[in-house]
């Protein structure tokens, strides 16, 4: 029997996962309850954890359901190359699922733990079912905005708007990303770029709910930096491949909009007041470069 049969490799499991790529989401929560003021809540901070658990389960079971594709267009992958058997990734799925739901439980209660059970039954049926379907991007749009109100417990409402911010820019890289392999049209391209301008547009709009004051002013530059970054970085890789839709720049604008989604989290928090961790959560970004030149994080 060979060693991948008996258990993969660390580094077959982290290709698996696409391990770094978690780092892009753990501020998706952080922003829900930021908006829903609950950041002074000790138990909310373990609700990343969570969104890491399902992300990772979400990529596992991405590989499993593309095993027969990948074997033509991307035999490199873990499966096809035969690092990891199509049980084994089934199994890692199911394990995280199950740990992304339990841990959002116990960190955010009943109510949470329901946001989380709807987050991984979307996740499975993105992957399962609509991957394939036109309605592909709008199923990630879903996870992601999902994600975000996990973190607003039994105040949904007001992460609406964060939540559609990350929902609007993941549904044009989702869109996007369609095109690594063969290339896009021009069409899809200039789509996924006016999503990422939307996205800013939406964590750039300063949060009026009270009257300003020195700190707020300073929330609104810090969200106005960040989503200037995010969408000048983004925008700009996404520029090129409508420029050249060929699989190599949609490859490198898909990546780079992945990453992406760390700066406008960022924004999204110092639009609701949580500049510093908008400040530790965007130290984050470069880390995520780094390591994506070891594991490809699309």
């Amino acid at each position: 029997m060979s060693r991948s049969r008996r258990f993969p490799e660390p580094r077959a499991l982290a290709r698996l996962v696409r391990l770094p790529a978690a780092l892009t989401v753990l501020g998706d929560s952080l922003a829900g309850a930021a908006a829903a003021g609950r950041l002074r809540e000790p138990r909310v901070w373990a609700l990343p954890v969570a969104s890491a658990c399902l992300y990772w389960a979400g990529m596992a079971l991405n590989d499993y359901a593309d095993r027969d594709l990948d074997a033509v267009e991307r035999p490199e992958r873990p499966l096809p190359s035969g690092d990891v058997t199509p049980g084994q990734a089934l199994a890692v799925a199911t394990g995280l699922t199950a740990a992304g739901v339990t841990v959002a439980g116990l960190a955010g209660g009943g109510r949470t733990a329901r946001v989380a059970t709807a987050l991984a039954g979307t996740v499975w049926a993105y992957d399962l079912v609509l991957k394939p379907t036109p309605l592909a991007p709008l199923g990630m749009a879903v996870n992601r905005g999902l994600d975000v109100l996990l973190g607003a417990g039994d105040r949904p409402g007001a992460a609406v708007l964060p939540a559609a911010a990350m929902a609007v820019h993941t549904y044009g890289v989702t869109a996007l990303s369609r095109g690594e392999v063969h290339g896009t049209r021009p069409g899809v391209a200039a789509g996924s770029l006016a999503c990422t301008l939307a996205g800013a547009v939406l964590a750039a709009c300063p949060a009026r709910t009270a009257p300003v004051t020195a700190r707020g002013r300073v929330g609104e530059l810090a969200a106005g930096a960040f989503a200037g970054a995010f969408a000048t970085t983004v925008g700009w890789a996404q520029a090129r491949a409508l420029a050249d839709p060929g699989a190599g720049p949609v490859r490198a604008a898909t990546g780079t909009g992945i990453r992406g989604m760390i700066p406008l989290q960022s924004a999204l928090l110092s639009r609701y007041g949580a500049v510093e961790t908008a400040c530790a959560l965007s130290a984050g970004a470069p880390a995520t470069a780094r390591a994506a030149r070891a594991v490809s994080v699309t």
